[in-house]
């Protein structure tokens, strides 16, 4: 086959995963930049350059700070939380116990109930005075929480579930990587004198690194494109406590009407991502062991 036509070829067979690529992800972000330097259009008024203005608004935006430092509290517990649990879940259903089948089916099956009704059963569980929560800390005189309807935990109220539905995810991805250990490993390990804290820091978590850092890009993600609990469960109340990034773009863009700077918005949101990515791939591709 002649050089031009293994190229027509290859690009024949890349133009599906092109097209998507081009329609779906490189043409809206640079539509969003473009629109992030325009005003809103309004009626009959077309929408007109307006520079850094959109960017100079977010500057003296408190909701925008609001929400900045509740996405960062929110992504730094909720990252490492979903990821230390979903190790230790995939390590125990790994091991040899009683109803292991049991447990995995238990703590997978967060995983797959959807946002929306997810959300609706912890409403239940967060209910002041007669929900389960309240009802277990009531004996203690503990009982009356608000947790969804004061800022003091609200924030963390949604940390819970996060981690709660993320965990049992990410743990299927360890409990894979687990048992591609080979076994001798572990047994070379244990002859060596290796407690099994020791076992677990030297030889598991190198081993499965790959898997942790796959696993983090997509903590990532998930901590930064979560809406669905805010708007089924608080609506970014009470006083903004729970007013994420994503949550503020959509009540931006969709509430207020605000489309160029809902668009600046998510530029920053872009520009967040793209940081984070450059450390996960530039720091802790280094640290992965790839066998």
């Amino acid at each position: 086959m002649k050089p031009s036509r293994t190229l027509v070829h290859g690009l024949l067979l890349l133009s599906p995963t092109l097209v998507l690529l081009v329609g779906f992800t490189l043409f809206p972000t640079m539509a969003t930049l473009w629109d992030s330097f325009h005003s809103t259009p309004r009626g009959r008024r077309a929408a007109v350059w307006v520079g850094m203005q959109n960017y100079q608004t977010m500057l003296n935006d408190p909701v925008f700070w609001k929400a900045m430092r509740n996405t960062a509290v929110y992504a730094a517990v909720t990252i490492p939380a979903s990821i230390g649990l979903a190790l230790g879940l995939a390590l125990l259903v790994n091991a040899n116990i009683r109803g292991r089948a049991f447990a995995r089916l238990a703590f997978f099956t967060p995983t797959i109930l959807p946002m929306v009704a997810v959300a609706n059963i912890w409403m239940f569980f967060y209910a002041p005075d007669y929900g389960l929560i309240d009802q277990v800390l009531k004996p203690l005189g503990l009982g009356g929480n608000n947790w969804l309807g004061s800022p003091a935990t609200a924030l963390g109220a949604l940390i819970v579930i996060t981690v709660w539905k993320n965990a049992g995810f990410f743990m299927i991805f360890y409990l894979a990587a687990l048992q591609q250990i080979s076994p001798t490993l572990i047994e070379a390990a244990t002859l060596e004198g290796a407690r099994p804290w020791q076992r677990l820091r030297r030889v598991i978590l190198p081993l499965v690194m790959p898997t942790t850092l796959f696993v983090a890009i997509n903590a990532v993600i998930e901590a930064f494109r979560l809406i669905d609990h805010v708007m089924t469960m608080t609506r970014g109340g009470p006083d903004n406590s729970t007013q994420l990034l994503l949550y503020y773009i959509w009540q931006t863009g969709f509430g207020f009407w605000d489309t160029a700077y809902a668009s600046a918005l998510t530029v920053v949101l872009l520009v967040i991502l793209a940081l984070i990515a450059l450390v996960q791939f530039g720091w802790l591709d280094r640290k992965v062991f790839y066998r």
